[in-house]
């Protein structure tokens, strides 16, 4: 139908997030982030008490935004393409990848504190020096992990 663009302008996604943030904090004094939420999943899945059950509507509200942009923006096609990756590896080989990188994510996230959208947005906001370093080696990581990647495939990926 494309009533959304396929990508947000930087200078109206980083805004909106912002707000958010600043919105979250003004309403609830807690910080955003995913991993959190996950958390809580697990923990309604365990039949665990769930600490904060708003957390659960968030991420509800993103599964359910997310299906809705796809419906209403153009160019969107359902497939198992990960890019690059896709060619380089065989589709069982890629879901081997994609699920212990996933895996590890997770564990760094907890192991951090937080996930990189809760350090990265909302700690770094409320100037917390953990977060500023758990950034600051999100990113760190990312580049030398890409370049290592590079080099590994013969420039492949």
């Amino acid at each position: 139908m494309g009533w959304f663009p396929v990508q947000l302008p930087w200078w109206v996604a980083g805004p909106l997030l912002g707000i958010c943030v600043a919105g979250m904090y003004a309403v609830t004094n807690k910080s955003l982030g995913a991993s959190g939420t996950y958390a809580q999943i697990t923990d309604k899945i365990l039949r665990k008490p769930v600490k904060e059950p708003w957390r659960l509507w968030f991420m509800a509200g993103v599964i359910i935004g997310a299906l809705i942009y796809a419906v209403f923006s153009t160019g969107f096609t359902w497939n198992w393409n990960y890019g690059q990756l896709s060619h380089a590896l065989s589709f069982p080989n890629l879901l081997l990848v994609l699920f212990f990188g996933g895996l590890l994510m997770g564990w760094g996230a907890r192991w951090a504190g937080g996930c990189t959208s809760g350090h990265g947005l909302c700690g770094t906001a409320t100037r917390s020096p953990a977060s500023f370093a758990a950034t600051m080696s999100f990113f760190i990581t990312a580049v030398v992990v890409t370049f290592a990647i590079h080099e590994l495939s013969g420039g492949l990926l």
